[in-house]
Order: C-alpha cells, then structure tokens, then sequence
C-alpha cells in the first residue's frame, strides 16, 4: 500500500509543483493540462494550461495535484489547514535546507529548532498555500 497526499491549486500546480521537484530533489512524471484530456472533457479555453493531474516521485514517495477552481472546489482559495505535509529525515542540514527553502515567501508557523522530541523541526505555510511540517529524526541531543 501507499499513500499519496493529493494538492489542489488554483492554477499555480505547475509552479507549485517545479519548485517541489527542484527543493526535494523530486521527479514530475506527469502533467498533464486539461487541454489534454479528452473532447468530451474541453471546457474554458482559460483552462487549457492548467493541470488537471500532476505526479511527482521523490525517492520512493509521491505527491499528486492538480488546479482546481472555485466552481469545481468551493474553498480552493480559503487557506488549507487540518492537514500538513510531513517531510523526516535523519540528517539535520538537510531538514533546515527544505524549511528555509519551503517556507522562503510563506509564513514560519514553528521556527526551525530542536525541540524535545528532535533535534530539529520546523512547520511552515509555503507560497502556494501548503502547510509543511519538517522533522529530523534522532534524538534531540543527536
């Protein structure tokens, strides 16, 4: 089994999902535009760019999304919130890299520190919208 979290946009997916690949070291196997999907699917023309499905594979894990608009997703342009996406890692520099980068033009939520229960962990809102938590596995001391 897997479980991939799946982002809904309002038309930054594409963005959103290029600085993702580029601060994980992620790999976007797929992108796919509404103005590819079948006749029957065409709508809007202002649409045509955006992405109806997007698939990004980091390591072994994955993260889909797509645009979505206030017709199709009443709340799309309310802030997320009751759920984060939640990168670990063992090597601490490591973490502090993807919190710096992911929270750059976003909102610090917990400041990158050690905490009781690692020894380094942040929580950010990035430019797109998207809540992440941040851990370093180990203990705090480590």
């Amino acid at each position: 089994m897997k479980i991939v979290p799946s982002l809904s946009f309002n038309g930054q997916c594409r963005e959103a999902f290029d600085f993702y690949a580029q601060v994980l070291g992620g790999k976007i196997t797929t992108a796919m535009r509404y103005a590819d999907g079948p006749p029957e699917m065409q709508g809007d023309p202002k649409y045509n760019d955006w992405l109806m499905h997007c698939w990004m594979d980091v390591g072994d894990q994955s993260i889909m999304g797509a645009d979505m608009d206030v017709q199709w997703a009443p709340n799309i342009t309310k802030p997320k919130n009751g759920f984060d996406v939640s990168l670990h890692t063992d090597d601490a520099d490591q973490a502090r890299r993807w919190f710096d980068a992911l929270s750059e033009g976003g909102k610090v939520v917990m400041p990158f520190e050690k905490t009781f229960w690692s020894p380094g962990f942040g929580a950010c809102v990035d430019k797109f919208g998207v809540p992440w938590m941040i851990n370093t596995n180990g203990e705090p001391g480590a």
